[in-house]
């Protein structure tokens, strides 16, 4: 029997849709294991329904806030348009599936957003910065003491820092200390980071989805824009929303400028000073993202690359993509020098090759 049959997401869907045969999946995502079911409505129609449950043995790369996505949807009904509904289920609550196409599979990274499209993201953030961290009654992982004063956009920054130094960084370093070393990061990366992040404005703290890219909007049949996965939503500074969008979406440059632009008049529309500060914090905030990314894509580029050898084109393209990767955060990170994109796959391979051997004695 296949570990897929006998999962626990896969066993769940099974009673809840009481039909093997209707279920489809597991989709790909990283965080769950999904699968999509119909059920009946009262009008003889039928809807389709997500079933999920975190992987097991997951490496988390951002620190997250609320103890559920389900009970986050449930308390933003009405306040955050175009979410997924949320259908209780025993002790579980199902996520109604969004029927229609990625905006990445429409438009493409780097490619231009259609206004109409546009203008929908802007109403987003509109409503997200209208969401007031005391007006949402939904179960928080952390500890009330670990949550920054309203307005301390410094230590919300220092708590996502530390997150990637403790659990991302340190956590990974007796896996992957040689790779790590062989791209020029260590200990004192984290000092250097933190020099260049320092001194941030202060301003009102708002609901942030924080992982608003192309894969997590989805586009109806009548063009409405849908946001999905909001595994990793947050209270925070509402710039590093936006930061965390310019460097996930890779829009051109003008509509780059363009979404700055629009964002700060509907942020500053319904939560004054909430763009505080913005041209000195941007930069840094979005140079933490840069940062951030080393971090989680080398460990992913690494566990992703199977059985490879010298040559195979899966270990060129995670050197020449790390090395970009590397390159945009060289600043920050105050990297002497980055590897060049063969140098990179052969750490790489040097890597894997020690990882096999450590896998096969265990």
């Amino acid at each position: 029997m296949s570990l897929e049959s006998t999962s626990v997401a896969r066993a769940r869907a099974v009673e809840m849709s009481g039909d093997p045969r209707a279920l489809e999946g597991p989709l790909r995502g990283y965080h769950h294991e999904t699968y999509v079911f119909p059920l009946p409505t009262a009008d003889g129609s039928t809807i389709r329904w997500k079933c999920r449950e975190p992987r097991s043995s997951l490496l988390w790369f951002d620190r997250r806030c609320f103890v559920s996505e389900e009970q986050l949807l449930k308390a933003l009904a009405g306040r955050i348009t175009h979410i997924p509904e949320i259908l209780e289920a025993g002790d579980a609550g199902l996520q109604r599936f969004i029927e229609g196409e990625t905006l990445g599979s429409l438009y493409g990274s780097g490619k231009a957003i259609p206004g109409v499209i546009l203008q929908q993201i802007v109403v987003l953030f509109r409503q997200l910065a209208g969401v007031a961290p005391d007006s949402l009654a939904v179960g928080r992982r952390c500890a009330e003491e670990d949550r920054p004063d309203d307005g301390d956009t410094n230590g919300f920054l220092e708590r996502l820092v530390l997150f990637t130094e403790k659990r991302v960084y340190e956590r990974n370093l007796p896996m992957f200390a040689d790779l790590f070393g062989e791209l020029g990061i260590n200990a004192r990366s984290f000092p250097h980071l933190r020099d260049c992040l320092s001194g941030l404005k202060r301003r009102p703290f708002c609901l942030l989805h924080a992982d608003l890219h192309r894969e997590n909007f989805i586009i109806d049949s009548r063009r409405r824009l849908w946001t999905i996965d909001w595994e990793l939503a947050m209270v925070g500074d509402p710039l590093y929303d936006l930061a965390t969008h310019l460097h996930l979406m890779r829009y051109p440059y003008w509509q780059r400028g363009q979404m700055v632009k629009r964002w700060c008049a509907a942020v500053e529309g319904i939560r004054p000073g909430g763009s505080n500060g913005l041209d000195h914090d941007l930069p840094r905030l979005i140079a933490y993202k840069r940062a951030q990314s080393v971090f989680t894509d080398v460990i992913r580029e690494a566990m992703s690359l199977g059985a490879v050898s010298e040559g195979d084109d899966r270990l060129d393209r995670a050197g020449r993509n790390l090395q970009k990767i590397l390159i945009a955060a060289a600043g920050s990170l105050r990297l002497d020098s980055v590897p060049a994109p063969g140098e990179i796959a052969m750490a790489l391979l040097r890597w894997r090759k020690r990882y096999l051997a450590l896998t096969a004695v265990e």
